[in-house]
């Protein structure tokens, strides 16, 4: 039989790997506290935090993935092997699966696309059985939370449907497997999740809060919050700034966004909301606030998924005319596909997840 291979070797078959471009997915696995069982496996104790490499659907992932391994000397990057089979079905490989058992296990994955879903669906429901100590699944973005609700008899609730699948994850040696999340779309959603999985909801309003901070004009700040919902959402943790609640109202057959309190006049106001799609909500908000008297207008999402390039329509104000663009538009990295596009393009900035991961993942603790 075999000797099982050395993780140095391994490693450096999965930057082989990586360079050849094979589909992988990031995972996080990191060093295990408890005692070894030196008789479930042949390979010496792991010490390290193993992340295994993401897919080519989703590049930018890696780069997240990067940035959390920087958080720590005892992070290591790994792959998964990720092919498809002439059907097109997910063929899939974890190597060196008997190093992992006893470890601590963490997956951060990307469903920004319903066709990488099932794949990496198939490694999460994997991993628990490998005999690890623990599980954790880090999903920046929940792709299905704007269907959380039944409007009319026939209407799915597929925010309700991911949330089962993953109540459903096999339990690890350590118990259920537990699941970090940012700015989840509705509050009700945590409910979704069955006793087999423990929802931890973390947000990114704190890097944005950071950030707000460095600009020169940081004591000219308001917030402006596109509907109610945004303002339930956010308002205790932005509520030392002025602020503003927009709400959207009928005139016959219109829609049309409205100031419904606060004041704009002279500010440098910034939108704040837990995702955009088309971005039509911000643009009519934005309107408003110039209509209204704001000096700059600024926007923050946590998840910018911009389907079909919706991002091209917003422009970038140098400062002149607020009504023509906007000053900074603030969003994660929580949608890599969307990073990709977004890069290096004005007004956009990405602020990265990947300290807020590291903490709710508490590596500084574990290592």
């Amino acid at each position: 039989m075999a000797a099982t291979p050395s993780l140095q070797s391994t490693s450096t078959s999965a930057s082989s790997t990586a360079s050849r471009k094979i589909l992988s997915h990031y995972s996080i696995i990191y060093n295990n506290r408890s005692p070894k069982l030196p008789s479930l496996s042949s390979s010496k104790p792991n010490h390290r935090l193993l992340l295994l490499l993401g897919s080519d659907a989703t590049p930018k992932i890696g780069v997240l993935a990067q940035r959390i391994a920087a958080e720590s000397d005892s992070i290591e990057l790994r792959s998964i092997s990720w092919r498809t089979f002439d059907d097109g079905f997910p063929n899939l490989f974890i190597p060196n699966a008997h190093g992992i058992r006893g470890q601590h296990v963490a997956f951060l994955a990307s469903f920004s696309s319903p066709k990488v879903i099932f794949e990496q669906l198939s490694i999460i429901y994997a991993l628990p059985k490998l005999f690890i100590s623990s599980f954790t699944l880090v999903l920046p973005f929940f792709p299905t939370g704007t269907s959380e609700r039944m409007e009319d008899e026939g209407d799915v609730a597929t925010a309700f449907t991911l949330a089962r699948i993953l109540s459903n994850i096999p339990a690890s040696r350590g118990g259920p497997t537990s699941l970090v999340t940012f700015d989840i779309h509705a509050l009700q959603e945590r409910f979704y999740f069955g006793d087999n999985i423990l929802p931890c909801f973390e947000s990114g309003i704190p890097l944005l809060k950071n950030r707000l901070q460095e600009l020169p004009d940081s004591d000219n700040i308001a917030i402006a919050f596109p509907d109610d919902g945004a303002w339930k959402r956010f308002h205790k943790q932005l509520q030392h700034f002025p602020t503003i609640i927009c709400a959207k109202v009928r005139e016959g057959d219109q829609r049309i966004v409205r100031i419904k309190e606060g004041n704009p006049q002279g500010r440098h106001v910034v939108i704040v909301d837990d995702l955009v799609q088309s971005g039509g909500t911000l643009v009519e908000c934005q309107k408003i606030l110039v209509n209204h008297g704001a000096a700059k207008i600024s926007a923050y999402v946590t998840h910018g998924i911009f389907p079909n390039r919706s991002w091209e329509r917003f422009e970038y104000d140098d400062g002149g005319d607020p009504g023509a663009g906007l000053t900074y538009f603030w969003i994660t990295d929580s949608c890599p596909l969307t990073v990709k596009e977004v890069m290096n393009k004005r007004p956009f900035e990405v602020l990265s997840l990947a300290d807020s991961i590291a903490a709710a993942l508490q590596i500084g603790q574990l290592f």
